[in-house]
């Protein structure tokens, strides 16, 4: 392990981190209100068609990279912007090919 280097800290870095810690925390309520809604209309679409809808499951794995993102960058365990500040991340994991139901 790496000893870590010590850096300078503002209280203005600290109160403007703290922000965007406050607007991607909204962020992420959003994002989460996005992926039920996502799940319940994956679902219905599965009843209705008997197979899924290969759109919306990488909609919703982008989506759920992008979230872990804004969860990284408020636990400070990240620190580059998450988007709007940045780029949309970039799918990190592919959906499976196959779905199983057990």
């Amino acid at each position: 392990m790496q000893p870590r280097q010590v850096i300078e800290i503002s209280r203005k870095m600290v109160a403007f981190r703290l922000l965007y810690t406050v607007f991607f925390l909204i962020v992420l309520e959003i994002i989460k209100l996005i992926i039920q809604v996502s799940v319940l209309f994956q679902y219905l679409y599965l009843f209705i068609a008997k197979s899924y809808s290969d759109r919306l499951r990488r909609f919703t794995n982008k989506v759920s990279v992008y979230g872990y993102r804004v969860m990284r960058y408020v636990t400070l365990n990240e620190n580059r912007n998450p988007y709007p500040f940045t780029d949309f991340p970039e799918e990190t994991d592919l959906p499976e090919n196959d779905v199983f139901f057990q």
